[in-house]
């Protein structure tokens, strides 16, 4: 018996090694829909998962890629539905992850007429994918459907499908050896790669030549966490992570300093200014005055995208690889040092400044919580195992100065892209990931309005499914977008406008607890421990309310005159949170003054 485009696609898929899916139904998509429904009832289709939003389940691709290492998959019915799937597939775009979107489309006939919901997919999806492409007969499906998924996986991108209603529907039957047509396979291209040996020595002249060696480790090192650490050991470099990278490095490796730039540490800052050596390995790391400066230090990279070698820092030597087997064959051409000096400072420093964050964590405010008191308070309490997200925003600045990820943990967020709204859909994809394991999210209350709440009906949906139903949703509740009232201050000396940054109080806590599941509110700074237990026993989803101020500083590493001098026209602007501000920033400057003064002294610079 024949079968159908969709089916032949469903069961290439599988091919691919999908088993799970992130859609959103609709008539463009019907017959598609249709065909997976039919293959469930068989027992041969896909854990299906509908979100309550065709956003979502882009970003739930997009982070099923990041957590799995597999190939992210989404689905949705033709233009308004493709359209919602975009700010995910961005977030794939940015974060160099692979990702196959399948999106409807009108019939054949109807394309260029101006009939509703037809629109030029393929040029709308032209930026954002490194592949896109109509089916528009048969016996081309397999030959879509097999690039699409090799582009993405060879690219670290995603790639749409385009997939009309009638050619959903039309007879496909076996492929014969004819003009123009492609009989492809389900097989992907190699991704290990591994520069030629010249270069490799040419990398290690470079780093053996240094004495003050720092590695920048990004996301597109996981997987090479023994060789990243084994070089670091070899050469006595120093660490940094950058955010998306937190997980790749064990926290308590002592040089490993946790991340730099404004939600970073002063010893990497000191790092960075310090190092006569940079080893960047799979990191696009885009903040560069963060960065040596030029000339300062000599530079190698390592990276499995080509384009983005060399164009954040003026290296020597740029290693085309992925970093696992790249360090596998430098490792025999890097030097044993065993001045240990470089390493026992940053450690030292590290140590210290982990007395401040908890200092920071600990201290109170006229007019609400800590919102660092929670962070810290969770990352004392982390199992393992566990899984982290965070959102952009403040989240991030306390998710970066405070969760310390030990090996076998993982954390993420929407990196490059710094999308708000994708701590929710991280988390619920990592979930389906690895429903064994217990998964937090942490998200402000502005990112959880435009659709985190909702996302806790589809969790309601699915929960008896995951092994362990443990899920831990904390938001950061202070009534304001709170990161962009602080760029408005400290970038562009404006006065806070609330008409725009203030964010309608919801009983976040009460709306769990309409759903079924667990609501603890959070209004004092002592209760956070206890809450954080309460919510990592119950075998459940608790919605922690933590209810803090919104003029607590996400305070950068060192306070530069710009950041000063922006912050104190703001307030002579009028800025209406001015004396609450000021109150809880001297809080914060104050506890921090020690550092600060080492900071100041260590650069020679009067700022700080």
């Amino acid at each position: 018996m024949g079968q159908t485009v969709s089916e032949a696609v469903i069961r290439r898929m599988h091919e691919w090694g999908v088993h799970r899916v992130y859609g959103y139904p609709g008539d463009g998509i019907g017959e598609f829909d249709g065909a997976l429904g039919k293959a469930e009832r068989k027992g041969e289709g896909f854990e299906y998962i509908r979100p309550t939003h065709e956003e979502m389940s882009a970003f739930m691709a997009t982070a099923h890629a990041k957590f799995t290492g597999e190939v992210g998959v989404c689905i949705a019915t033709s233009s308004p539905g493709a359209f919602h799937m975009i700010t995910g597939l961005y977030d794939a775009k940015s974060d160099n992850v692979p990702v196959v979107a399948i999106v409807g489309q009108q019939g054949l006939a109807s394309i260029g007429t101006f009939t509703q919901q037809e629109d030029n997919l393929e040029r709308v999806f032209a930026d954002v994918a490194c592949y896109v492409q109509t089916i528009t007969t048969p016996d081309q499906a397999l030959a879509v459907v097999d690039t699409a998924f090799r582009t993405a996986i060879a690219r670290l991108q995603p790639a749409v499908i385009v997939f009309p209603h009638d050619v959903q529907g039309m007879d496909v039957g076996e492929l014969g050896a004819e003009h123009w047509v492609s009989r492809s396979s389900a097989v992907a291209a190699s991704t290990r790669i591994t520069p030629p040996q010249d270069e490799l020595r040419r990398a290690a002249e470079v780093i053996n030549a240094g004495e003050r060696v720092t590695f920048l480790v990004g996301a597109g090192a996981r997987g090479a966490t023994d060789e990243v650490l084994a070089a670091a050991d070899r050469t006595g470099a120093g660490i940094i992570t950058a955010l998306r990278g937190k997980d790749v490095i064990p926290a308590d490796v002592p040089y490993h300093s946790q991340q730099v730039g404004l939600l970073g540490s002063l010893p990497s800052l000191h790092q960075i200014q310090d190092c006569d050596t940079i080893v960047l390995l799979g990191t696009n790391y885009p903040y560069g005055e963060f960065l040596p400066k030029s000339g300062q230090a000599r530079g190698v990279q390592v990276d499995l995208k080509p384009e983005q070698l060399g164009v954040r820092y003026p290296t020597e030597v740029n290693l085309w690889g992925d970093v696992r087997s790249t360090l596998d064959a430098l490792l025999p051409l890097l030097e044993q040092k065993e001045d240990r000096s470089w390493q026992e400072k940053i450690a030292a420093e590290f140590h210290d400044w982990e007395q401040e964050m908890e200092r920071q964590a600990m201290l109170t405010f006229p007019d609400g919580g800590n919102p660092r008191r929670i962070f810290h308070e969770l990352n004392r309490r982390l199992p393992e195992g566990a899984i982290v997200t965070c959102d952009a925003g403040t989240t991030a600045d306390w998710y970066g100065h405070h969760i310390r990820l030990r090996r076998g943990m993982q954390g993420d967020l929407s990196g490059r892209l710094a999308s708000m709204n994708g701590a929710m859909p991280y988390a619920i994809a990592a979930k389906f990931a690895h429903s064994d394991r217990t998964v937090i999210c942490t998200i402000g209350d502005g990112a959880f309005q435009m659709l985190g709440m909702n996302e806790l009906i589809t969790i309601k949906k699915h929960l008896a499914a995951w092994d362990d139903p443990t899920f831990v949703v904390i938001v950061m509740h202070n009534d304001d977008l709170a990161q962009v009232s602080w760029e408005m201050r400290t970038e562009d000396g404006n006065p806070v406008w609330r008409t725009s940054q203030d964010v309608e109080s919801v009983d976040y806590a009460g709306w769990a607890r309409l759903l079924g599941f667990n609501g603890i509110t959070v209004t004092k700074d002592e209760d956070a421990a206890a809450a954080v237990e309460a919510a990592l026993a119950h075998r459940g989803v608790t919605v922690i309310d933590d209810v803090v101020t919104r003029n607590a500083p996400p305070l950068p590493p060192k306070i530069t005159s710009e950041y000063r001098n922006n912050t104190v026209k703001a307030f002579a602007k009028g800025d209406p949170l001015a004396p609450q501000v000021l109150v809880d920033s001297a809080e914060g400057i104050v506890s921090e003054g020690i550092e600060r003064v080492k900071g100041a002294l260590h650069l020679g610079s009067k700022e700080g």
